[in-house]
């Protein structure tokens, strides 16, 4: 993931997790039931946001479009895939990006 201009308030902004294992090769989380990314704002409170296969899940590919309200503060947010299917369930490595003010 990589976010260089991020400000408070866009929507349409794409945030795209994968999920792989202990040998960092990607898992097949085509069967997942649950898809979701948690995001962490700056104040340390989260939110839970049901996530998309950024294809068909082969890939171990998530992602989440921001939508109005989403991105409201400024400062670094940490951000965490949470994956669950029928053989266990993953969680991402612990990503982080910066959120701008605006005039």
């Amino acid at each position: 993931m990589s976010h260089a201009d991020i400000r408070v308030g866009d929507i349409g902004t794409v945030f795209r997790l994968t999920i792989v294992n202990e040998l960092e090769e990607t898992i097949n989380i085509s069967a997942a039931t649950t898809t979701e990314i948690r995001f962490e704002k700056p104040d340390k409170s989260t939110v839970d946001k049901a996530a998309a296969f950024a294809t068909d899940g082969s890939d171990g590919e998530i992602e989440y479009v921001t939508i109005s309200g989403d991105l409201d503060m400024s400062g670094k947010w940490r951000i965490q895939a949470y994956i669950v299917t029928p053989v266990g369930e993953w969680r991402s490595e612990i990503e982080t990006f910066w959120v701008q003010e605006n005039l």
